[in-house]
């Protein structure tokens, strides 16, 4: 199939690509920008005039919670929502139910992904049979499955010479490994950041302690083993600092933050509202501007969702009790983009951090309007207001604080392989 994409600004950041141009598309990939190559003829054609043409988002959590979670939702539900949202690959967590600690689990998550026709899907391995932390997973066996990473998610390994040993096996294999840093005897029972707010609204806190603790174990031990490491949604300043020194000292190091944890801060537990509770916690507003310094410097390479969709019931708790998590993939560029109004960051570093930058973390081929890349891109409209309702909504999910918020900028169409996915209707 060939699709000539005309008169869109196309704006891809590691191309330095910012012009109105045509794209041309041929077998899946892009052929061409700007002149049609030799003999492209009976090509559909797009008009994108006044739309940005821009690389498909790649998100690096989207829980997609099937299996086991279907309450929540489903590989369908929460594909559509990403593709609405302009994702075209996306990320997700181990801790599914069963656990992807088999190739079977890895294949069925593909094998419904690829039945839903949404995004790019790719699983992460669990580092430990049933994110135990105690017997190592088949690591080798997950990556031939299809995952590209491994492991243990939010859940404890049982010590840091277990930790040692998996560390090992993955270096030996060149495997990316994933860490959430946490020292779970220092977070253990808390819900909120611990600082002013949770002190006043009788909150049990997690100091930034079980963050940083925790991830000067594992950087330790990722330069003992020499293992790729990539380190998932960081929330403190401290943080920053830490993988700032290590990249200094040329370790194989990469970072993510939560879009959540960089628009807001822990003020907004003064509303009580379920809805904000979120693990990592919000933190301060000085975490969180140290977050967004990190970005500018590149330490942070990529900002994600953290997509994690819950039932009603869910959230409707004291703040304590809820689920912690936000659904919020479906607006991710156009709720990003709210911090080029504080002028936090430019476009050009913002969309960097939803594209190529993620895919660079993870080795993915995407996120990018390169000749010879695959064709996901997406058309915006970036002067579109429109309200994001419950009703309207393309997520099971029903626990974003971003219902009835009013944006400036949508996603019209979703383009994968050169298929059109998704049209704003």
């Amino acid at each position: 199939m060939k699709l000539r994409v005309q008169n869109g600004r196309l704006i891809d950041p590691s191309q330095n690509l910012d012009a109105i141009l045509d794209l041309f598309v041929e077998d899946q990939k892009i052929v061409a920008i700007g002149e049609a190559p030799a003999d492209f003829e009976e090509a559909e054609v797009v008009d994108a005039s006044g739309k940005w043409v821009l690389p498909g988002l790649v998100d690096l959590a989207v829980a997609l919670r099937e299996p086991g979670q279907t309450q929540k939702g489903s590989i369908a539900t929460e594909g559509r929502a990403a593709v609405a949202g302009g994702v075209t690959t996306l990320i997700c967590p181990p801790d599914t139910k069963p656990i992807v600690d088999t190739p079977a689990v890895a294949a069925l998550i593909q094998d419904k992904a690829d039945e839903a026709g949404m995004a790019n899907v790719f699983p992460i391995g669990a580092l430990t049979q049933g994110l135990e932390g105690e017997q190592l997973s088949n690591m080798v066996a997950l990556t031939e499955a299809g995952c590209v990473a491994v492991s243990n998610g939010r859940h404890e390994m049982k010590s840091a010479k277990v930790l040692s040993r998996a560390l090992e096996y993955a270096a030996t294999h060149d495997l990316l490994v994933v860490f959430h840093p946490e020292d779970k005897s220092l977070s253990d029972g808390g819900c909120a950041h611990e600082g002013l707010y949770s002190t006043m609204h009788g909150l049990a806190g997690i100091p930034d302690t079980a963050e940083t603790v925790a991830l000067m174990r594992d950087l330790l031990l990722v330069e003992k083993t020499g293992v790729r490491a990539h380190f998932a949604r960081l929330s403190c300043a401290k943080s920053i600092e830490m993988i700032a020194d290590a990249k200094a000292a040329g370790l194989d190091v990469s970072a993510d933050v939560a879009l959540h944890n960089i628009l807001l801060s822990d003020d907004v537990l003064n509303q009580f509202d379920g809805r904000f509770h979120v693990l990592p916690p919000l933190r301060g507003e000085g975490d969180r501007l140290t977050l967004i310094e990190g970005i500018k410097q590149g330490v942070i390479s990529a900002i994600c969702s953290d997509h994690q969709p819950h039932e009603k019931m869910a959230k409707i708790a004291p703040f304590a009790a809820t689920e912690p998590g936000m659904a919020n993939v479906e607006i991710l560029l156009p709720l990003a983009m709210t911090l080029l109004d504080e002028g936090d960051l430019d476009f050009s570093t913002l969309l960097t951090c939803l594209t190529s930058g993620p895919a660079a973390c993870f080795g993915l081929e995407a996120g990018s309007l390169a000749i010879g890349s695959f064709a996901d891109f997406i058309l915006f409209d970036s002067t579109s207001r429109w309200h994001w309702t419950y009703e309207n909504r393309k997520t099971k999910g029903h626990n974003s604080p971003y219902f009835e918020d009013e944006f400036i900028g949508q996603v019209t169409a979703t383009y994968i392989s050169g298929q059109r996915i998704y049209q704003l209707s």
